[in-house]
């Protein structure tokens, strides 16, 4: 599942992140890597960017951006 997909409050952990190496260094800067879990904080109104915690901080995504970073939902959430 892509991370845009996910709803406000869900949380899932990172699989893959399927993005140029450019991008990849960008979100590995963030902490944003396999293996670590992401929250869905806030949508934008119009849906272009999402906003997420990863660790103890927020970051602002855009959605074509989010629709790179593959996810699997915790069993945790309802």
């Amino acid at each position: 599942m892509q991370l845009n997909r996910l709803k406000k409050g869900e949380s899932a952990m990172i699989v893959k992140i399927n993005a140029t190496k450019e991008l990849r260094d960008r979100f590995n800067s963030f902490g944003i890597v396999s293996g670590e879990e992401i929250t869905i904080i806030e949508h934008s109104l119009a849906k272009q960017a999402i906003e997420i915690a990863i660790g103890s901080s927020l970051i602002v995504l855009r959605t074509n951006e989010a629709e790179k970073i593959e996810v699997t939902i915790n069993k945790e959430e309802k």
